[in-house]
């Protein structure tokens, strides 16, 4: 079994969640399957972060492990109607919020004021939004963290090298087609479980 190393420092700032036990789990998962962390973690109480590229669901069972290890609290949101009792409870200390669709504000501008509202939040999401090939990719979570004045942190599972990349951090501007060539640009690097799944434009650098 391969051993997890350099598991990421969490200031205080960053929303927590779990115990000992729980974080015993999610190293475990990780040292089994052989994966490590390469970067660091921002120092910031408030991000939109996303998670890719996003082709299987292992990526879920990896993501889950990684939030356990480091004892993360994430938020996410889902369709109001699942936040229903008894599971209501549950899935809002989980880090759900729920949404409705089909207010005329919309999504991006529920998130957004989600967001703002609270004193922590890490919110978290793929960017691509399915495991099926995609192009282009979602946008809401740039303009959420444009409309909320957080940044996006970017977060890319390379299954080549086993490898939880901590990427790039950027605070996004109103151009959203511009911020969307940083992220194509960091995940083009990443090598998802299913390369053949993961669209990218032309321009973008890959690395073969």
């Amino acid at each position: 079994m391969s051993e997890v190393v350099n598991l990421p420092k969490l200031s205080e700032n960053i929303p927590r969640l779990g115990n000992r036990f729980s974080q015993w789990v999610g190293k475990t998962v990780l040292a089994t399957l052989g994966w490590q962390f390469e970067g660091q973690f921002p120092d910031h109480k408030k991000m939109v972060i996303i998670v890719g590229p996003h082709t299987s669901n292992w990526d879920f069972v990896i993501g889950l492990a990684v939030v356990f290890s480091v004892r993360l609290k994430i938020s996410f949101f889902g369709k109001h109607s699942i936040f229903i009792p008894p599971f209501r409870s549950l899935l809002v200390r989980w880090g759900g919020i729920p949404i409705e669709r089909s207010k005329s504000h919309g999504v991006v501008s529920q998130m957004a004021e989600q967001v703002k509202q609270a004193d922590k939040i890490l919110l978290c999401g793929a960017p691509e939004g399915t495991r099926s090939k995609i192009f282009p990719w979602k946008t809401g979570f740039i303009q959420i963290a444009a409309n909320a004045n957080v940044p996006v942190f970017m977060i890319g599972f390379d299954y080549k090298a086993k490898i939880i990349k901590l990427g790039p951090i950027f605070l996004p501007s109103s151009d959203i087609q511009s911020e969307m060539l940083k992220v194509y640009d960091f995940y083009a690097k990443v090598h998802a479980k299913y390369p053949s799944q993961v669209a990218f434009p032309a321009e973008t650098s890959i690395e073969k």
